[in-house]
């Protein structure tokens, strides 16, 4: 029987359904208590899972049997898929499980940012409502605009039909091929980075971290959006420098922000974010609905299951790694 490692808390009928087919070690975080025990584990680890613990190379030499990682996130950011794969280690992710509760997060970013919601919603609080609000606080429209999703991936065609369909909102989008289905369907566009971001009303980050997406919104590109943009990022917070988008926020270079996601989770309290009130922010709430956080687990166990089964399981990372693993 195989032995995993569940790293991360999981409701409690996943645990035991994969206490009926492996040996499990389950810890709910990783802790300095339990770190020792978690070593201990590693040594005869046939599979993880879990999210969001990056997976360095001192983890890995400490499990030399270790076959299979199972993220149960869409992201995997944490994971050096040609370390995995050098090592004969399938890596596997979720994929539709959180796709329309994130884009529904999204778009409430972006309706809160452009209306204002967050931020008029501490005025009528702090008793400042006294009479009809003039122009300063006006927001902007959402209808009939153009907004631009950088990455056309699940998420980003999940947000597009939510602006193409319920908001009359004409599409741009970059990907590295064309979606054709997309364009036929919702009329968007594909077009590049600069187009994008140039024209754009509603500027949407719904692509996965890499070495080439790291800071892929900095000064450079701020500068280059309308005044009246407004930027959303629902992807990795190391998507936009954050010290450069602060800038533009306080300059007025963009209208505001809508952001789920930053450089340091939880945001520091000394952040000049904090400040400005032309931002509305989340804590990383993207998937936080009990149904969807419980959909992607279960795939996270589906996909383990399938590993460590001898298929090949539905959401492979790293399909090269199969001509090593055995």
């Amino acid at each position: 029987m195989y032995n995993i490692i569940v790293y991360r808390k999981i409701p409690e009928f996943l645990l035991k359904r994969l206490k009926q087919e492996f040996n499990v070690a389950y810890f709910e975080e990783i802790t300095k208590d339990n770190q020792k025990e978690f070593d201990e584990q590693l040594k005869k680890v046939h599979g993880l899972l879990g999210t969001g613990m990056k997976i360095t190379k001192e983890i890995l030499d400490k499990a030399p049997d270790l076959r299979v990682i199972s993220n149960f996130s869409a992201g995997y950011d944490n994971l050096n898929l040609d370390e995995l794969t050098k090592r004969g280690i399938i890596a596997t992710n979720i994929s539709d499980a959180l796709t329309d509760t994130t884009a529904d997060l999204i778009f409430g970013l972006l309706l809160s940012t452009a209306r204002r919601i967050t931020e008029l919603d501490r005025f009528v609080r702090k008793e400042k409502w006294e009479e009809e609000i003039s122009k300063e606080y006006f927001g902007m429209d959402v209808h009939h605009k153009t907004i631009g999703i950088i990455g056309m991936g699940r998420i980003g065609r999940a947000v597009a039909k939510r602006a193409a369909l319920g908001f009359d909102m004409k599409v741009l989008y970059t990907k590295r091929n064309p979606d054709l289905e997309a364009e036929k369907e919702l009329g968007a566009i594909h077009c590049d980075l600069n187009k994008l971001i140039s024209n754009a009303d509603y500027i949407c980050l719904t692509i996965p971290l890499t070495e080439e997406t790291n800071y892929l919104i900095n000064e450079k590109e701020l500068n280059k959006m309308k005044s009246t943009a407004v930027l959303i990022n629902g992807g990795r917070g190391q998507l936009v420098c954050e010290e450069a988008l602060i800038k533009a926020l306080k300059k007025g270079t963009i209208r505001a922000a809508g952001l789920d996601v930053f450089e340091k989770e939880p945001l520091l309290k000394e952040s000049a974010l904090l400040t400005i009130e032309n931002v509305v922010m989340t804590p990383h709430i993207g998937s936080a609905t009990e149904e969807t956080r419980n959909r992607m687990v279960a795939q996270g166990v589906d996909n383990l299951l399938q590993a460590l089964n001898g298929e090949v399981p539905k959401n492979l990372l790293n399909p090269s790694v199969l001509i090593s693993f055995k």
